[in-house]
């Protein structure tokens, strides 16, 4: 069983380092359940921080995935209402530069609340990273707080928008 190992936490672009392993990066809205995903692919309650309160990842992470030895790459969430413009902005810089940059990014798993219609932010990030040649990894998450109808609703939409159908996710399952 592969293991997960918290390795690196970047604030700021001079922090960003080139790691020469290869890297997927996880994209999503403040919520979304980044967090608990890698937690559950980690086995752990407690690797990565999980909050009720929105926006609380606010570095990059580089989580060291063993033994096939590349990095999952915990992006701060976007969308936070709550965040200063300037701190938005900031974050926007970083993620950007890091999406647009970084020659061992294979994919971007996009976290999608499987509750919610398309939101412009979630589609301009597809968009953003179709333009960096990114491959993009749908990634529905909290299928538990809606039945199968509307996760499937959900699956195709997404799947027309970015030609890949989504993977659906549920941290309590």
């Amino acid at each position: 069983m592969p293991t997960l190992t918290l390795e690196s936490t970047v604030y700021t672009l001079q922090q960003l380092l080139d790691v020469p392993e290869a890297q997927v990066a996880l994209a999503g809205r403040s919520n979304v359940g980044k967090s608990s995903l890698i937690n559950a692919l980690a086995v752990r309650k407690k690797l990565a921080k999980v909050s009720a309160t929105p926006g609380k990842t606010r570095s990059i992470n580089f989580y060291r995935v063993q033994p096939h030895n590349f990095f999952l790459v915990d992006l701060p969430g976007y969308g936070y209402a709550r965040a200063s413009h300037s701190e938005r902005r900031s974050w926007a810089t970083l993620l950007e530069k890091y999406l647009s940059t970084f020659k061992d990014l294979r994919a971007l798993a996009l976290l999608l609340d499987s509750r919610l219609p398309p939101q412009k932010l979630d589609l301009e990030l597809a968009g953003f990273a179709r333009s960096c040649g990114l491959p993009l990894l749908p990634i529905l998450t909290k299928a538990d707080k809606c039945n199968q109808r509307e996760r499937a609703a959900r699956q195709a939409e997404w799947g027309e928008i970015v030609g890949v159908k989504p993977v659906i996710t549920s941290s309590s399952k």
